[in-house]
């Protein structure tokens, strides 16, 4: 006779669990639709680079123009600017509707399933609860599926993005930049490409920055959606109990339920703010200081007229838009934690349906 456990899997077989059965909206008869919408999403993000790429240009042109107080010039770089900004509007509202229509159709598939699986359980009344009932799995399927459905779009699109934002813009950061002559204490040297250098050291000294400051975000997220489940969970079965709908030896003490699972909450909670506070204070002071960083960078070459005033522009923008790209896993970090912690929720259910399924064998 087999019995259910109370082992907690490990990460990795969790999130191969969860793939397993939610890679399924990627096969069967609604591929169609979900290739289709990936395929919309990818060429989109190709034009939004390549409009991108355009404006960058415009920048350098527009503060030429300004520099040489060139009117004409001027006033044909603002009619350059007006197609540029539509486009750049059109495709970001499209971007908006494709990841949308994608997330609420991989949901609503796999909210389906769990819900197919969990109710279709034999005689679900008298078959008990499951492992973990206490963590409400009616919760882990319209909150966490919704989240581990939700984040893993946005996020591959955000990579994918950051990954070509980078192959076009370190060419530009590289020929507009070029090298830096570098005189000290009587020593010449030069530094090839020293925009890339900065932008990659900058990049890495931030990544380290989060890994520091938020290291175990994804245990605190995923100990936060636990203990905000059972509150839940212990309100609905006071409640229950004191409408007569079912018999509980723990009535008398359904407050005290109550209480202890609330200050639980907010223990969990305060440890979540904490870590946030400090990697906002990581995040937030770069993005603060990143356009600062790039025009310094700039100008020593800007001061013996090695770059036009244009240029300086050109450069500093290309600067922030790679360290932001670079920046991917950095500003992502919580959003990788959520979507882990909902994903491990969804796959543990998973899991108990299936030791469920074979007791019942």
């Amino acid at each position: 006779m087999l019995t259910r456990t109370s082992f907690v899997p490990g990460e990795k077989r969790l999130l191969g669990r969860f793939w397993q059965s939610a890679s399924g909206y990627w096969r069967g008869p609604t591929a169609w639709v979900a290739w289709a919408l990936v395929l919309g999403l990818i060429v989109n993000v190709i034009l939004q680079l390549l409009t991108q790429y355009g404006l960058n240009f415009w920048n350098r042109d527009f503060f030429n123009a300004i520099g040489r107080r060139d009117q004409a010039e001027l006033l044909y770089q603002t009619y350059r600017f007006l197609p540029l900004a539509a486009a750049s509007i059109a495709l970001t509202v499209f971007s908006v509707w494709a990841r949308m229509t994608l997330q609420r159709s991989w949901r609503e598939w796999l909210s389906n399933r769990l819900y197919d699986d969990w109710l279709g359980r034999s005689h679900l009344v008298k078959a008990g609860p499951l492992a973990g009932h206490h963590e409400a799995p009616e919760y882990r399927i319209a909150e966490d599926a919704r989240v581990a459905t939700d984040l893993p779009i946005d996020l591959v699109t955000g990579l994918l993005q950051s990954l070509l934002t980078i192959g076009t813009f370190i060419g530009v950061l590289w020929s507009v930049g070029g090298n830096l002559q570098v005189h000290l204490d009587g020593i010449d040297f030069t530094i090839p490409g020293y925009l890339v250098l900065a932008v990659i050291a900058y990049a890495a000294l931030l990544a380290i920055g989060i890994w520091l400051t938020a290291g175990h975000l994804t245990r605190v997220i995923e100990e936060n959606k636990r203990m905000e489940a059972e509150l839940r969970a212990i309100g609905t079965h006071v409640r229950e109990s004191g409408e007569g709908k079912i018999v509980s030896e723990d009535r008398p003490n359904g407050r005290h339920a109550l209480v202890s699972a609330l200050k639980a909450v907010i223990a969990i909670w305060r440890i979540y703010c904490w870590q946030l506070m400090r990697m906002t204070l990581v995040t937030y002071t770069s993005l603060l200081i990143t356009p600062v960083i790039g025009l310094l960078l700039c100008l020593p070459k800007y001061l013996v007229d090695a770059m036009t005033l244009g240029e300086v522009v050109q450069a500093s923008a290309a600067f922030v838009v790679v360290q932001t790209a670079f920046n991917w896993f950095t500003d992502n970090y919580a959003k990788l934690a959520e979507w882990t912690a909902s994903a491990n929720r969804v796959a543990e259910l998973l899991l108990a349906l299936d030791e469920d399924q074979a007791i019942q064998v």
